[in-house]
């Protein structure tokens, strides 16, 4: 848990370089209290205010816009490692025509790209912002997407990409504990659909335990009838990488000052 979470303060202290420096101390501050007003709001909408108070009150809104390049980066790799899992999973667990099925690998690979594209150019969102007049006003606080070049975005897709390998790590390890005997090839597989599904569905942190362990015992139900361990990972890796981390962002929930800069004692 506290290496995932520390990669991830370790990319928002990243992304804020070109806006404010910050130590690393204050991102792993500005990380858990974003986690705990997370859980209160949908979609962890909660989380960019929690992040941002950290910051200066002429930088938020800014710092905004640089956190949602991070998540994009999270989702870019979220889908990719999904849509690819997923095409695995209907050749092996649904019957298709060949011709259907290759018409699939077609959108998959069409899909894996576009998101690679996109991320990569992720300034192209700012001359888009500029092309409406209604968004062009406001160009002083998104700007900064044009900051971001290809080797910039390249670090943070690593720190990304990090941060995938350890959450899957995570559920990997449980599940092989408590249902042994699965193929763990399946389990990649299983996880990175469940990702890719969670990331797609709205849900509130605070309730998001049902809706993981729905999905997690339908797709696993394809390879084990154990429907109680599947709940049971699912659920722990909710207590783990949530319930406790929005404990502990508790206390630097108090130290912010919302209308100027954090408290430092």
């Amino acid at each position: 848990m506290f290496v995932n979470w520390f990669l991830e303060a370790a990319k928002w202290k990243h992304l804020m370089r070109r806006i404010e420096h910050i130590s690393f101390y204050r991102a792993i501050e500005s990380v858990f209290c974003g986690l705990t007003l997370a859980i209160f709001t949908p979609n962890r909408l909660g989380e960019y205010g929690g992040r941002v108070f950290f910051l200066s009150p002429k930088r938020r809104v800014v710092g905004v816009v640089a956190m949602a390049v991070g998540n994009i980066g999270q989702l870019v790799l979220t889908n990719i490692f999904g849509a690819i899992a997923l095409s695995a999973f209907i050749y092996r667990f649904i019957d298709l025509d060949y011709r259907l099925f290759f018409a699939i690998q077609i959108l998959v690979f069409v899909f894996c790209l576009f998101f690679i594209v996109f991320y990569f150019n992720i300034q192209w969102l700012n001359g888009i912002l500029l092309s409406f007049k209604f968004t062009r006003k406001y160009k002083k606080f998104y700007s900064i997407l044009g900051r971001y070049r290809k080797g910039e975005l390249l670090k943070i897709l690593i720190f990304c990409l990090a941060r995938y390998f350890v959450f899957s790590s995570q559920y990997f390890i449980l599940f092989v504990w408590l249902i042994p005997g699965l193929h763990y090839a399946d389990i990649v597989m299983m996880i990175s659909i469940l990702f890719f599904v969670q990331s797609t569905l709205p849900s509130l942190d605070l309730f998001d335990v049902g809706i993981r362990s729905v999905t997690a015992s339908y797709f696993f139900g394809y390879i084990t009838d154990h429907d109680v361990a599947v709940i049971a990972c699912t659920a722990s890796i909710w207590l783990i990488n949530i319930i406790i981390p929005a404990i502990l962002g508790t206390y630097f929930v108090f130290k912010l000052n919302f209308f100027g800069t954090p408290k430092t004692n």
